[in-house]
């Protein structure tokens, strides 16, 4: 099976972002840039994308991590006469596809009005008007057709979403059999059960518990299911759970956060409860058993990141579920910093993506050097830095890219000013002696 890796957007009309831009994606993508500069506004269009392609779902801006607001909070206000935009609309490549959405108001919230699928000469274009599919048009080297939609199957835009696209040509004549097939050539390329959704995380992740009661795995943005998988595993697949345990072992280790994770029963029975415990060895000597609660919130804040990272039961499949990530850095220590840059660069790749919104210098200079030394396989053209920088009216979203040697390239003039401002001042140089390269 094809990697489907995302490898560009663009955007147009949307929150901050007034003229269409386009963002390059890769394996490991860092979007970097000042507070309120829309990073977690592209996260949440990658994951409305992903819905509105898969066609399983209508995308949701106000699901949780992320809460945009209505269709007027969402579409960009271009000020003065011009006032706020009618639509705004997305795009993405996929692979060999490329799929493209238009969003107008429903009610109060942005549902699609159009959308349309490409795939070298073949291409299938849909649109809505008042809520019920109005049109449907596809096209083949061998020519372009406007496909009657029989009044029983005027779909609205969520009762459309809930069908793939092969179902909507299920009544087109035999002659259309080349757009049937594609059309579930792309339902197959992307799945849509939940599983391969993409998986959110919100940027400040559940509090730690002293005690834990046993409950259903139900997985949510701020990792409160964690424990309850953790417990799960070590009650009901122990290897799963020993293979599991290692890989946040050797993290824990690298980082300094913990030498030895594992579970504590508080009874004889798995229904009753138990407790999370961590605990450093100080050479050869291995130190008491800490509950998580007592270690710091780092530990506690960082695990939801590495268990989505690391779970073994993801690993059967050929495409793992891309993960966008919000300041996986809260609360962890500049080392512990850098090694989950090394993390992500060990996970990252044709067949697991990440997007990581990121505040953290110590984390992107990690991720350059290990470019640089080649101490895994993600090859320099694997990742990309997304600037988003501010300007008058709007946000201007550079990509940005690393060399063999781990230098950025394409840098504006705004990357990295302030790092490289505050260095020179604590080495007491002044402002004329910054410059302008942030490799």
């Amino acid at each position: 099976k094809p990697s489907m890796t995302w490898e560009r957007v663009a955007l147009q009309s949307y929150r901050c972002f007034r003229e269409r831009q386009t963002a390059r994606l890769a394996p490991l993508t860092l979007l970097v840039g000042d507070n309120s500069t829309g990073k977690t506004s592209f996260l949440a269009l990658l994951r409305a994308l992903w819905d509105a392609a898969a066609g399983n779902r209508v995308p949701d801006f106000k699901e949780p991590p992320y809460d945009l607001g209505s269709f007027e909070e969402i579409a960009h206000h271009r000020g003065g006469r011009s006032g706020r935009a009618e639509t705004f609309a997305a795009e993405i490549d996929v692979g060999e596809y490329h799929f493209a959405v238009t969003f107008g108001k429903q009610g109060t919230a942005p549902a699609p009005i159009r959308k349309l699928l490409k795939r070298q000469d073949r291409w299938i274009e849909q649109h809505w008007e008042q809520d019920e599919l109005s049109s449907l048009r596809a096209g083949t080297a061998s020519g372009t057709w406007d496909i009657e939609v029989p009044p029983d199957r005027k779909f609205s835009p969520s009762g459309s979403a809930a069908a793939p696209l092969s179902s909507l040509l299920a009544f087109a004549e035999s002659d259309k059999a080349e757009l049937r097939e594609f059309a579930e050539s792309w339902s197959m390329a992307l799945p849509r059960d939940s599983e391969s959704r993409p998986f959110a995380s919100a940027p400040v992740r559940s509090r730690p518990r002293r005690t834990y009661d046993p409950a259903r795995v139900a997985m949510d943005t701020e990792g409160d299911y964690i424990p309850m998988y953790l417990a799960d595993l070590h009650y009901r697949d122990r290897r799963q759970w020993e293979c599991l345990k290692v890989q946040l072992e050797r993290f824990g280790q690298s980082a300094g956060l913990f030498d030895e994770i594992s579970i504590r029963q508080l009874g004889r029975k798995d229904s009753e409860p138990f407790q999370m415990q961590v605990r450093r060895y100080d050479g050869t000597l291995k130190g008491p058993q800490r509950n998580l609660i007592d270690v710091g919130y780092g530990v506690s804040q960082v695990l939801p990141v590495l268990v989505e990272l690391l779970r073994v039961d993801h690993r059967d499949n050929d495409n793992l579920r891309p993960l966008l990530l919000q300041q996986p850095e809260v609360h962890l220590h500049p080392s512990a910093q850098a090694a989950l840059g090394s993390l992500f660069c060990k996970v990252a790749g044709p067949h697991r993506q990440l997007v990581v919104e990121t505040h953290s210098d110590h984390l992107i200079d990690r991720v350059r050097m290990e470019v640089r030394d080649r101490k895994t396989a993600l090859l320099p053209e694997h990742v990309s830095i997304l600037f988003f920088e501010r300007g008058t009216l709007d946000v201007r979203i550079h990509s940005l890219w690393i060399d063999a040697e781990g230098n950025i390239l394409d840098a504006p003039n705004g990357y990295r000013k302030f790092f490289m401002e505050e260095t020179r001042r604590s080495i007491g140089l002044g402002k004329e002696y910054v410059g302008t390269s942030s490799g």
